[in-house]
């Protein structure tokens, strides 16, 4: 017990350096406090706010409930359809480049190289792709599966490389010993490692791109988010909250299922 003691108190005291990062942050937030101006909220800023509370209390049901191509209904199937043809097109895509980009599999040369693309793709905001493939497919919900599956591939590669860099190995010594092919290797030696861990970073990714794909209806790019932008402009506050307590019900539900999912890969 005694040296248990001693060696807690001989520990080093980090005091200096928590009263720096402490006071830097301060200063940081502080200093970011000076862009918040209340006086610039007018009336009418203070209005919508009121308009659009009341428009979720006062939803209108008709819209909400209609089964036509301009209903909410068949809107956040529309959307829910871009999240998932997208999240799928960026899998697909993110594997290969997520293998070139693992130092383990490939020569560093090549890992610098496809990282670096990787960063490239990270970079472009969602908004970006939108208006480029709005502007080279036209609008509708194909821009938007394009949008969100290139989207995707950066943020999808980079946690499949870490999968990657993490295999075991040593498993593949011993398949070498048995004689094993390279197919062999791949489908009984990779696969059963890394199909888990895979499906869980896209089943999570598919919860991102289903909020980004009611976004990119702002630029055209299809779904929900353009009738939820015109219904704003029109002041239609009814409209709109149809249309958000749909969009907070649709992401609800995909929230309680794929979190279920990828606790059952997890525990395997």
């Amino acid at each position: 017990m005694d040296l248990v003691q001693k060696q807690l108190y001989s520990s080093p005291r980090n005091y200096r350096y928590i009263i720096v990062v402490i006071a830097i942050t301060m200063i940081l937030f502080i200093w970011s406090l000076s862009t918040v101006h209340l006086d610039e909220m007018v009336e009418n800023g203070w209005s919508v706010a009121v308009n659009i509370l009341s428009g979720l209390v006062h939803p209108d049901l008709d819209l909400l409930f209609d089964l036509t191509r301009q209903g909410v209904l068949y809107l956040l199937v529309e959307t829910l359809a871009i999240g998932f043809l997208g999240t799928i097109i960026g899998a697909c895509l993110a594997v290969p480049l997520a293998f070139l980009s693992a130092s383990n599999v490939v020569p560093k040369p090549i890992s610098f190289v496809t990282r670096l693309l990787l960063i490239m793709i990270r970079t472009i905001p969602a908004i970006v792709y939108g208006l480029m493939f709005v502007r080279v497919t036209g609008p509708g919900p194909f821009a938007g599966v394009l949008t969100i599956g290139f989207l995707s591939i950066g943020m999808l590669a980079k946690l499949f490389v870490d999968a990657i860099e993490d295999l075991d190995t040593s498993i593949f010594e011993s398949m070498n010993s048995l004689g094993c092919t390279t197919f062999e290797k791949i489908r009984y030696g990779i696969v059963p490692q890394l199909l888990s861990s895979f499906l869980s970073i896209a089943i999570y990714r598919f919860d991102m791109n289903l909020r980004e794909a009611s976004v990119l209806g702002l630029v055209g790019a299809g779904g929900i988010g353009a009738p939820l932008i015109f219904g704003m402009n029109a002041y239609r506050w009814n409209e709109v909250g149809s249309i958000l307590i749909g969009l907070v019900v649709l992401i609800l539900i995909v929230e309680l299922f794929s979190n279920h999912i990828r606790s059952r890969l997890v525990r395997g």
